[in-house]
């Protein structure tokens, strides 16, 4: 990221701009993510117990796809990225519910910017949301761009190296078949961790919920 900044300050006039770059990847991270926090996560997990137990009658696991799951979780040195098709806004948090309980850890969900408010959208950062910061690409400059792709490309590769697993939703709620566009954003910022040898391999693990009634 540094070297990739430095070029491009080193090719803008004035030196007043030579420093905008790093309040730029502050920024753009800040977009991305937030640091998780303990105590919403405790009490959102409480809440959600509730909240599901209201929501739905009954919720059943397979409990030979956990099998699986948790035998991919167990690979050495190995990130996992699940893929997810997007059949309602509460697939996010069903799927980051069970893969906690079971003890996978906090896992990095992507979620669209449609119809999130600013509240929301901060909260979520705090519970392990990820955003693309597609607000602030429709504003960079060209001379921008290229740090943009490059911190995101970076944050890519430390959430693979810490093998913190990551949730890719590949469309948008209620979209048919149909790859969206931060779907293949994020799916091709794993793919340049891996052909940059950021990390040796990558599981791909189908996910998914079903609803007899989507809520």
């Amino acid at each position: 990221v540094q070297d990739v900044a430095t070029s491009q300050s080193h090719s803008l006039r004035g030196d007043s701009r030579n420093h905008q770059w790093k309040e730029k990847i502050l920024e753009i991270l800040a977009e991305t993510q937030a640091p998780l926090s303990l105590l919403l996560l405790r009490l959102c997990h409480w809440a959600l117990l509730k909240f599901l137990n209201c929501l739905f009658l009954n919720m059943l696991v397979h409990r030979g796809q956990l099998e699986v799951v948790l035998r991919a979780a167990s690979t050495p040195r190995v990130p996992l990225v699940f893929l997810s098709r997007h059949r309602s806004h509460l697939d996010g948090l069903l799927l980051s519910f069970l893969l906690f309980s079971q003890g996978l850890g906090v896992p990095r969900v992507t979620v669209s910017t449609q119809l999130c408010s600013p509240y929301l959208r901060a909260l979520l950062r705090r519970l392990g949301g990820i955003f693309l910061p597609w607000k602030m690409e429709q504003t960079l400059k060209d001379w921008d761009k290229p740090i943009l792709g490059a911190v995101l490309a970076t944050y890519m590769e430390e959430v693979l190296r810490s093998r913190q697993p990551l949730i890719i939703f590949l469309e948008e709620p209620s979209a048919t078949l149909h790859l969206s566009a931060p779907a293949r954003e994020w799916l091709a910022l794993v793919y340049r961790a891996m052909r940059d040898g950021a990390v040796p391999d990558v599981l791909l693990v189908p996910v998914g919920v079903a609803y007899d009634a989507v809520p």
